[in-house]
């Protein structure tokens, strides 16, 4: 679903920060957090703001050259059937292009045949539209469509752009009905 893009720094292995290093892991802000895959490579830590990277899922690539072999008969048994097989490649190629990267600055868009980085404050909202496909406001009639964000990453979304807006998924703690006697 999402990959994260930071850069890593060695660290001293003699700090006091490597017991709770493993609970600030989770977090997508600029404290240092070890990551099991860094940790094994001589003990190094991320720092800074991470990019989230929402790609569509990899699996449908699988999907398509099952189609291409499927379809492979009827390629050779008529003149005109190759043309079938552009349609896997084509989603192939889509598959592998498109994404959309979050980190608390700009938010970057890049579609089958163009790009798009905007910044944070040009963004009025969040769109959600049919399928639950999330769309960026920039104005009264422009939208930017994120592709490979649906509504359920919007928890994740609003942790990578700094608390942009409102996870609409955190639960407000309710009000207590006799603290108010």
């Amino acid at each position: 679903m999402s990959s994260t893009d930071d850069h890593a720094v060695p660290a001293d292995t003699t700090s006091a920060a490597a017991p709770r290093a493993t609970a600030a892991s989770q977090q997508v802000d600029s404290e240092l957090a070890w990551t099991p895959r860094v940790r094994d490579e001589g003990r190094k830590l991320r720092v800074g703001p991470r990019a989230l990277v929402f790609k569509p899922s990899r699996l449908t690539i699988f999907a398509m050259l099952v189609a291409v072999v499927g379809s492979t008969p009827l390629v050779f048994s008529l003149l005109w059937f190759w043309v079938v097989l552009v349609l896997p490649v084509a989603a192939i190629a889509w598959i592998l292009r498109v994404r959309t990267t979050v980190d608390p600055e700009t938010l970057s868009v890049r579609s089958a045949f163009s790009s798009r980085t905007v910044d944070w404050d040009d963004v009025r909202g969040l769109r959600i539209g049919s399928r639950s496909r999330v769309s960026a406001v920039l104005g009264e009639d422009d939208d930017l469509v994120l592709p490979a964000v649906h509504a359920r990453d919007l928890p994740a979304l609003s942790v990578a752009s700094g608390g942009r807006f409102a996870d609409p998924a955190a639960v407000s703690e309710p009000e207590d009905p006799a603290e108010g006697h």
